[in-house]
């Protein structure tokens, strides 16, 4: 699968599919919406939704599905309520200057109990994908 949008390109990783820039974002660009389907439902859970609150989630559509998980990320999701009752949106922004040809990652902050071993191999990788406030809540790896 290869696609490309909005100056992203999802591409094969070794970890899977991942998303690239094809362009160079600054801090605080847009770099595109987020679409996909809401899901109003407590117990609803998959690979790739984004916990909106409350029993919200979004389930992206690609290329935004495909983000990667970073201890140390580049961007971040932005939502904005809407002033007609609508949805509100969702944005993926840059937090710091990303350059052409690199990954794109967000910080998953999976909450403890569903946390897995990280394999991002940032500096500062905490070891798992989980929320930062809540890696004292994981037991002691063996």
């Amino acid at each position: 699968m290869e696609s490309s949008v909005d100056g992203v390109l999802v591409e094969q990783t070794e970890l899977g599919y991942g998303v690239l820039a094809i362009r160079s974002f600054q801090v605080d660009d847009v770099v595109g919406e987020v679409q996909g389907e809401w899901i109003d439902d407590p117990d609803y859970s998959s690979d790739y939704c984004i916990d909106m609150g409350g029993d919200l989630s979004l389930e992206p559509r690609a290329p935004y599905r495909f983000l990667n998980h970073s201890c140390e990320p580049n961007c971040e999701f932005i939502s904005w309520a809407k002033a007609d009752g609508e949805k509100e949106s969702v944005w993926l922004c840059a937090t710091r200057q990303v350059q052409a040809g690199e990954p794109l990652t967000i910080d998953y902050c999976w909450p403890a109990e569903t946390a897995i071993r990280c394999l991002c191999g940032s500096p500062r990788c905490r070891g798992w994908i989980v929320d930062p406030d809540e890696l004292d809540q994981l037991p002691l790896a063996t």
